[in-house]
C-alpha cells in the first residue's frame, strides 16, 4: 500500500502532466507498486513461512529469480506498447541537469542501498535471522534519518505507532484465522477438504490449478494474510502428499497473491491509488487500467507451475 500511494502521489501527476496514456500510467503505478510482495525481503513469504513451518530465508532466495521475471513481464509489455502506439510523449534527447546535480541525486541513492545491502546481505550470508534482519534494517533507516539530518522525535513516535497498528491489526486477524481453524480442525474439516481436493483427479498439476482457482477466487474478497492462515495449514499437506516442494508452492502462492491486490471486487491496490489520485480517476477506470496486468500475472503462475525449475525446486 505505501508503494503505490507514494507512485500515485508523486510519480502518476507527473506521468499524466507529461502527456502518458492514462490506463498504462494507472496500471504501472498498481502493478508496480504491488511487485514489493513479491520480490525479497516479501510480507507474503514470511507469513508464508511461518504458516507452512518452512525456511524463510530459502523461500526468499526461490522467489528472487520469479520476482523478476514478472517485473520483466511488466517492462516487455510497457515497451511494446510504448513502441506500437501513442502510449508515452517523445523522449526528450537534452539534458539540462549539471554535473554537480546529477552528483547530488546519486549520492541520494547511496544510503537507500546501503540499507539494502545490510538487510539481504544478512539473511542470504547467515548472519541474521528474518526477524534480525528487520531489525537491522530499522536500524539502518534510523541512521539513514539521521545522518540525512531528517530525525525527529515525533517522526519516531508517528512511524513506532504505524508499526503498532499495522502488526496488530494481523495478529488479530492472525488470532482470529487460528480460532477458525482450530475449530475446522476439530470438526474434520482438514480431513474433508483434503479429501475433496485430492479427489478432483489423480493428476497432481490439476489439483494444484485447482488449489490456484480456490486462492484466486478467494483473493477476489479476501486479505492475502487471512487467506494464508486459513488455507496454508490445508493445501500444504496435500502438495507435499503430491510431491511438491513447499518452498515451491510459497513462491506460487505469492505469485497468485498478485493476482488479487490487483482483480476486483476487492483490489486493494485500486482503492489504495484512489485514495490519492485526481478526482476525475474513478475506480471503475484503475480497474481497467490492471486488466493486462493481471494477464501478466496469470501468464507467470502458469509458468511456475509448468516450469517449477524457475524456483530452484
Amino acid at each position: 500500500g505505501g508503494e503505490i500511494v507514494l507512485l500515485g502521489m508523486l510519480a502518476l501527476p507527473q506521468m499524466l502532466r507529461l502527456g502518458y496514456d492514462r490506463r498504462l500510467a494507472i496500471g504501472t503505478v498498481c502493478a508496480g507498486g504491488s511487485l514489493g510482495t513479491m520480490v525479497p525481503p516479501s510480507i507474503v513469504l514470511i507469513i508464508y513461512g511461518l504458516t507452512a513451518n518452512v525456511s524463510i530465508g530459502d523461500l526468499f532466495t526461490s522467489a528472487f529469480i520469479p520476482g523478476l521475471m514478472l517485473a520483466s513481464f511488466y517492462v516487455a509489455y510497457i515497451l511494446f506498447r510504448a513502441y506500437t502506439g501513442d502510449v508515452a510523449p517523445p523522449v526528450d534527447e537534452e539534458d539540462d541537469m549539471t554535473p554537480a546535480e546529477k552528483r547530488s541525486k546519486i549520492k541520494g541513492l547511496i544510503l537507500p542501498f546501503i540499507v539494502v545491502f545490510m538487510v539481504l546481505g544478512s539473511i542470504y550470508g547467515g548472519v541474521a535471522s528474518v526477524t534480525e534482519a528487520s531489525a537491522v534494517g530499522a536500524f539502518g533507516v534510523l541512521l539513514s534519518t539521521i545522518v540525512r539530518g531528517e530525525f525527529s522525535w515525533s517522526m519516531l513516535q508517528s512511524a513506532a505507532m504505524q508499526t503498532l497498528r499495522t502488526t496488530g491489526m494481523i495478529v488479530w486477524i492472525g488470532i482470529g484465522a487460528s480460532a477458525l481453524v482450530g475449530v475446522f480442525n476439530l470438526m474434520g474439516g482438514i480431513s474433508f477438504v483434503s479429501g475433496l481436493i485430492t479427489g478432483i483427479s489423480q493428476t497432481p498439476v490439476v489439483v494444484i490449478l485447482f488449489m490456484m482457482l480456490i486462492l484466486f477466487i478467494l483473493g477476489m474478497f479476501l486479505d492475502w494474510v487471512g487467506i494464508a492462515l486459513l488455507t496454508m495449514p490445508i493445501f500444504v499437506p496435500i502438495v507435499i502428499g503430491l510431491g511438491y516442494s513447499p518452498i515451491w508452492f510459497g513462491v506460487v502462492f505469492a505469485m497468485n497473491m498478485q493476482v488479487s491486490f490487483l482483480s476486483p471486487p476487492f483490489g486493494p491496490a485500486a482503492f489504495y491509488l484512489k485514495s490519492v489520485a485526481p478526482p476525475d480517476i474513478s475506480l471503475g477506470e484503475i480497474f481497467r487500467s490492471m486488466v493486462p496486468f493481471i494477464v501478466l500475472q496469470i501468464l507467470a503462475v502458469g509458468l511456475l507451475i509448468a516450469f517449477p525449475a524457475i524456483t530452484g525446486h
